[in-house]
């Protein structure tokens, strides 16, 4: 190899180096947040955020990454949107003070600090929820974790569904306790493309 093949090898290395970690961009189509609650120790209320976006950096050689999740809190849906005769729904009091206060604190925001792997799986995900404007340190439990082609278009993608308990007081959502149970489990499920 001639010197000047090495040295611009050489030059090169570092640029694939820096080149590595890939950024993903949610597909708001095939992205959301789901939770669920007890309600009255009777039965679990289910509900979702239509409206979800976000970013993933992954270096998959490095083993480190990424992740930043909007969600607009006046998305929220839990199948009782509206009622006919004017009395307010469910849905609209989730997006109330007592609860969300979506007119105040339109996105509720996780931004991670650290990808947990083991070997090449991403076991867990840590870093902050803001939620109603409390920021409190909460880890995501990752249950699957894939990037392969899209099977149609063929492609790259990747997908992940993560989950976590949180408590509801220690962001001062304080509204109903406990007849509507503090402890919610959050489930983020993503697919997401190059940017």
């Amino acid at each position: 190899m001639s010197r000047l093949s090495t040295a611009v090898l050489a030059c090169l290395l570092p640029v694939t180096a820096m080149a590595a970690p890939q950024t993903y961009v949610f597909d708001g189509l095939h992205s959301f947040s789901n939770f669920s609650v007890n309600h009255l120790g009777m039965s679990t209320i289910q509900g979702r955020f239509d409206k979800m976006t976000g970013e993933v950096v992954l270096d998959e050689a490095a083993k480190t990454g990424s992740l930043e999740v909007k969600i607009a809190t006046a998305s929220v849906s839990t199948g009782d949107a509206k009622h006919a005769d004017g009395s307010r729904s469910r849905d609209e009091h989730l997006r109330t003070a007592d609860f969300f206060n979506s007119a105040e604190f339109p996105d509720m925001v996780y931004k991670s600090s650290k990808f947990n792997f083991k070997g090449d799986v991403l076991e867990s995900v840590e870093g902050n929820l803001t939620m109603v404007g409390v920021t409190k340190p909460v880890k995501l439990t990752v249950t699957s974790f894939k990037c392969a082609p899209h099977p149609f278009s063929k492609k790259p993608m990747c997908g992940a569904d993560a989950s976590a308990s949180i408590k509801r007081t220690d962001f001062g959502v304080k509204f109903g306790v406990p007849a509507i149970a503090d402890e919610v489990k959050l489930t983020i499920g993503i697919e997401a493309y190059p940017k």
